[in-house]
């Protein structure tokens, strides 16, 4: 790999007016990632072999060109005119005529589309919205179905999202794109929502992507996958990767019974810390801080695969629709199409402290989001300064309305109070795991890089208190007392929250160079933890259940499947081994004894 991080710069640089992010976009090739000399790698990718991603819309088009007629379909926030240009270009050269029709002259009309949404975007002001019952089908006029092929032309494409609505018998090129991309775009004003007549407030847009558009595209995207002949990479405004389905489906297969990794990404936040940006290489450290790390928070990640050094990423459910069962096992009937776990950073060290906060009871977000499983979280504390200290349940003289009257009161008046006097402050170690079901109040203080093992949903965040500050862009941070007060537990205070909120490790396992230690999580977590310790290698059964692990002390250790398959992982990389791998040994590569975080469901 190149060694001059001015791909990375250049990278960050070009195409601003599409994207806005201090994030670096992933380089279309391997050559363009720099050396991470065996430490946590940004751009993990699986390799596929030889001859399997191609790169350019120059071997597109000769792909198309064979087959004359095609549907170019994809996901939100591809840059469609740029593809269409690019493949253009080639046809011209070619000397071939070609008959363009874009799905986006065959939406509905932008106002009706926008009344058919309206009523799952919540409040304006609110950040939530319920999650759609509509279809994607729903925003095109019929006359998409009635679209016919001009004879006269060499090629005839029909491009955009939805195009396989049409039913035309040709094959689906089905262009994917990155969340977080999405969001980069949909900053810089340069994509919109769909059918949207024009860019809104990013929050807005947001609030859109995940309620409405994600959950259409998802569904259309399961639906369609079968159909697929062709799997492509949007993220890269002038250039394309591509790979046929059956490659893909290779790969996917290949994933779902050994190991996988997802490509993590970053955000900065008004709380945000120094631990990320000082270890963890290939960031773009010219940012105030970095707050969050998307280890493993999966509507919002992507796999990448490699072939011939060149890098395709897909959006994670994609594994999930073809081979979930492998991944999950005996819970793939509860959980279906959703990977229930989820593995982040969040990142105090030097920072500040998070909102006091609580997240939503199991009935009230089915009842006011659409969502199927709530946000019970634990934090697991990777590493801290001395200290560092976590906010978690009340004080026993709690007195709720007392405590809502304070909190309102500060909101109005934008003045701090004594937070300490209503919610009990904890000193934090390295190793500890504090537990935070749903409607338990809590916050991670300053000094923490606090692994956050969770349940997979993590934007119902209810903030009560925010220290009287202001986001980066010097703004207020929303404040929701309302949603708080309805899904607040004031029974988890007093001396209750250390027997029950404060996880008591207990050695279940053990001999001379090995010991394996049960983190107890709370009765409502359908998740529980353990620690695996280690000098040499061990020796891991999955019992058809879903493993999520981390090396959280040591150098570096060395996985080994099953079926041969071998990966190297370094300190604070997150991979998943799904149920189907049957089994899996754990070498320590460094001199210290290693210690690897295993979360599974229960």
């Amino acid at each position: 790999m190149n060694n001059n991080i001015s791909d990375f710069q250049q990278a960050l640089t070009l195409n601003s007016g599409v994207r806005k992010s201090s994030q670096f976009l992933m380089p279309a090739q391997a050559a363009g990632i720099p050396d991470t000399d065996n430490t946590y790698n940004v751009y993990p990718a699986a390799s596929l072999g030889s001859g399997k991603i191609f790169n350019g819309f120059g071997s597109l088009a000769r792909y198309i060109i064979e087959q004359k007629t095609v549907l170019i379909d994809g996901y939100a926030g591809v840059l469609w005119d740029r593809i269409q240009k690019g493949l253009q270009q080639c046809f011209e050269e070619a000397g071939l005529s070609v008959n363009w029709i874009e799905t986006a002259g065959l939406l509905k009309p932008s106002e009706q589309i926008d009344t058919l949404v309206a009523p799952f975007l919540g409040e304006y002001t609110s950040v939530w919205g319920t999650k759609t019952t509509l279809a994607l089908a729903d925003l095109f006029k019929p006359k998409l179905t009635a679209q016919t092929a001009d004879e006269s032309c060499d090629i005839n494409i029909i491009i955009g999202t939805g195009a396989a609505l049409s039913g035309w018998p040709a094959p689906v090129i089905y262009f994917d794109m990155p969340k977080n991309e999405i969001q980069f775009r949909m900053r810089a004003g340069s994509i919109t929502n769909l059918g949207a007549a024009a860019p809104a407030e990013p929050f807005q847009m947001y609030k859109r992507f995940y309620f409405v558009d994600w959950v259409m595209l998802n569904n259309y995207k399961k639906a369609l996958l079968d159909k697929i002949a062709i799997m492509a990479d949007g993220q890269w405004p002038d250039t394309v990767n591509w790979m046929h389905k059956a490659d893909l489906a290779a790969g996917l297969h290949q994933l779902s019974t050994s190991v996988l990794r997802v490509r993590p990404w970053f955000e900065p936040g008004a709380w945000g810390g120094q631990w990320m940006k000082k270890h963890i290489k290939n960031l773009n450290t010219d940012v105030v801080n970095l707050a969050w790390s998307f280890e493993l928070i999966v509507p919002e990640n992507g796999l990448v695969f490699e072939s011939d050094g060149n890098l395709l990423e897909i959006s994670f459910d994609t594994i999930m629709f073809s081979n979930g069962i492998d991944i999950l096992g005996k819970h793939a009937d509860r959980f279906g199409d959703e990977f229930p776990i989820r593995f982040d950073f969040l990142d105090t060290v030097k920072g500040g402290n998070l909102s006091i906060q609580c997240h939503p009871r199991l009935q009230y977000i089915q009842e006011n989001f659409g969502e199927t499983i709530t946000q019970d979280e634990t934090y697991y504390i990777l590493d801290c300064e001395d200290e560092a200290s976590v906010y978690l349940g009340f004080q026993d003289s709690i007195d709720p309305d007392e405590f809502k009257a304070v909190l309102e009161e500060s909101q109005a008046s934008r003045k701090a109070i004594d937070i300490e006097q209503y919610v009990q402050v904890h000193a934090a170690k390295k190793h500890d795991l504090f537990l935070i079901p749903n409607g338990t109040v809590h916050s991670a203080g300053a000094g923490n890089l606090v692994l956050e093992i969770s349940a997979t949903p993590y934007i119902f965040t209810f903030k009560m208190y925010d220290w009287v500050r202001l986001d980066l862009d010097g703004n207020p941070r929303p404040i929701n007392i309302e949603h708080a007060f309805n899904n607040l537990d004031f029974n988890r205070k007093g001396g209750q929250v250390q027997k029950e909120l404060i996880s008591m490790p207990q050695v279940i396992d053990s001999r001379a160079d090995y010991q394996l230690v049960h983190l107890p999580t709370h009765a409502d977590h359908f998740y529980d933890v353990h620690r695996i310790e280690f000098d040499n290698t061990t020796v891991v059964e999955t019992a058809n259940v879903c493993h999520v692990l981390m090396l959280v002390e040591g150098e570096a250790i060395m996985l080994q499947t099953a079926d041969g398959t071998k990966q190297r992982f370094a300190y604070a990389e997150t991979f998943v081994i799904p149920a189907a791998a049957g089994s899996y040994s754990l070498t320590n590569l460094g001199h210290a004894r290693a210690k690897v975080i295993k979360a599974f469901l229960k």
